[in-house]
């Protein structure tokens, strides 16, 4: 799988999406930034829970773009592995599935 362009559908889809329902969208957007930017965890944190839920919830997109997330906060490989593994323990076979796509994903968008 191209991540980048798996990215770019990704968010052509949300734009869509977003144009149809532009409240539920907004009430989203502030929803998301508030958890990210309150409370005591840093960022990259945040992210590493919100990476290990997508993988466990089976969820492609949300793969590309908290992994995305993660390689701007500076995030290492070690550090996503680790995540996946928690990820792994938590949601069994299908998880470990979704977890080799989340390193791949790392892998593309970190060369």
């Amino acid at each position: 799988m191209d991540w980048h362009e798996k990215l770019g559908e990704t968010r052509k889809n949300l734009r869509n999406l977003n144009g149809a329902i532009p409240d539920t969208a907004q009430a989203f957007g502030a929803f998301g930034k508030a958890v990210k930017q309150g409370g005591v965890l840093e960022f990259k944190q945040k992210e590493f829970v919100v990476l290990g839920i997508a993988v466990a919830l089976r969820c492609e997109d949300c793969i590309g773009l908290h992994v995305e997330a993660l390689v701007k906060s500076g995030a290492s490989r070690a550090e996503v592995g680790d995540v996946l593994a928690m990820s792994i323990q938590m949601g069994g076979g299908p998880a470990m599935m979704y977890a080799a796509k989340a390193m791949s994903c790392f892998d593309q968008l970190t060369r």
